[in-house]
């Protein structure tokens, strides 16, 4: 068995890239893992296609122990504690809270949508969606994508999400093989934010999330930081430690992903939303990676009161550090937009500028969402079309535009929302097949 994730040895190629992101001195480090042989290549996956030898997996242990070690140095405009990033906001919008239930089913239904749609896609690099998509005349995207017609040369060559495809697919969904949305780990962190705010309030406490995750969260259904923090849970770590122990990807998506809920309970209120953010993040994530999280909470508190996506956008921005190595990225992804002639120019000089980092990490990620939505105009089938397409984290980049243009539109067109039943499946324990009639019922009750 190789388990994604988890081994030194493959840890190790990721931490000298975020060490050395976040200021800390990796040259040691590097020297002595390429003298033993090992390599320098970051995998695309979680797990080598080959175990290390004994010595090379307890060599890497040692020296993602050592830079463990080594303090995070101050960043200049990027704060870690959450009264830093607050000091740096200026003109967050306040807004009076509008709790319309419309908005909120919408939001539920737009995530799921945008989910479904990049979940057979997930791991394929932008080159392949293209040839998928333009082999069976599907390109530009407009719908869930269907496999029937994709030639089978290219399903070889770019193999789809192994555990997506048989139900995510176009087909699939129109046969209702998962009587709903599919279960999926961009909606059950939606789903526990939601069971600890009721549990707990919106005061809740990064450890009340930790607890959280080891009370309802299968360990097999955590990826990449939240992977790493959840086995810091387990070793008796507790937040903010979990973040930082053993863990490169604490500056990837993973935070990104699992704070729209705090938006939907605070509407027109992003500072507050932001801070739920903080501390959910906290948990698995530092600086870029919890700033992820900051803007997406705060743009879904936006989305439901504003009028237009500039507004969401807007208060975002209002929420991140704006000096700080993320607001560049969703500056630049929003400037190329406004200015770009086409869509695959923008996503073009987005990838020239941040494709270089994994195609989980926050930065290019957090660039390709805030281009589509400004590119668009936060058009629900445009946009969530436009950031699928485009690569890198596709599920849950759709997942966060679509709940956001769809919670700006108040609604989902029909033949987006009626393959999805308005039905979640999940792995939560007790939670399968909720409705997200319901779920946006309850969402209300605990808004602010």
């Amino acid at each position: 068995m190789r388990l994604s994730w988890v081994q030194p040895e493959d840890l190790l190629s990721h931490e000298l890239v975020t060490a050395r992101d976040l200021g800390k001195d990796v040259s040691k480090v590097t020297w002595r893992w390429l003298d033993a042989g090992g390599s320098l290549t970051a995998g695309s996956s979680g797990a080598s296609a080959t175990p290390a030898t004994p010595e090379l997996h307890a060599l890497a242990e040692k020296l993602m122990a050592a830079l463990d070690e080594q303090p995070m140095p101050v960043r200049p405009g990027e704060p870690d504690d959450f009264a830093g990033v607050k000091a740096l906001w200026r003109n967050v919008p306040r807004q009076q809270p509008r709790h319309d239930l419309e908005r909120l089913h919408a939001a539920w239904v737009g995530r799921a949508a945008g989910c479904v749609l990049g979940k057979p896609v997930e791991k394929i690099p932008r080159e392949g969606i293209r040839e998928i998509l333009q082999s069976s005349g599907q390109w530009p995207l407009t719908g869930y994508i269907a496999g029937d017609s994709v030639p089978d040369e290219v399903t070889r060559r770019w193999p789809w999400n192994r555990r997506s495809a048989p139900t995510s697919l176009a087909e699939p969904l129109a046969a209702g093989v998962s009587d709903g949305m599919p279960e999926d780990d961009d909606l059950n962190y939606t789903l526990i934010a939601l069971r600890l705010v009721e549990r707990c309030g919106p005061g809740f406490t990064a450890d009340d999330v930790a607890q959280a995750w080891l009370d309802e969260l299968p360990g097999g259904r955590v990826f990449t930081a939240e992977r790493i923090a959840y086995r810091n849970l387990l070793l008796g770590h507790t937040p903010p430690e979990t973040a930082l122990r053993g863990n490169p990807f604490r500056e990837w998506i993973g935070a990104q992903i699992r704070t729209d809920l705090y938006g939907w309970i605070h509407p027109g209120r992003p500072d507050l939303a932001a801070e739920c953010a903080y501390r959910d993040a906290s948990v698995s994530h530092v600086r870029a990676g919890i700033y992820g999280a900051m803007w997406v909470a705060a743009m879904s508190s936006a989305a439901l009161t504003a009028d237009n996506i500039d507004d969401v956008l807007d208060a975002g921005e209002s929420v991140v550090p704006p000096v700080s190595r993320f607001a560049n990225a969703i500056m630049d992804g929003r400037d190329l937009a406004t200015r770009g002639d086409s869509w695959e120019g923008v996503v073009d000089e987005i990838y020239a500028r941040y494709g270089k980092r994994h195609w989980v990490h926050v930065l290019p990620n957090a660039a390709l969402v805030a281009a589509a939505l400004e590119y668009h105009g936060g058009d629900f089938a445009a946009s969530v079309c436009a950031v699928v397409s485009a690569g890198c984290d596709t599920d849950s980049n759709g997942a966060t535009v679509g709940a956001i243009t769809a919670a700006l539109a108040g609604t989902v067109p029909d033949h987006w929302a009626a393959p999805l039943r308005d039905t979640l499946r999940t792995s939560i324990p007790g939670s399968d097949k909720v409705t997200f009639t319901e779920l946006a019922e309850r969402t209300m009750k605990v808004s602010t």
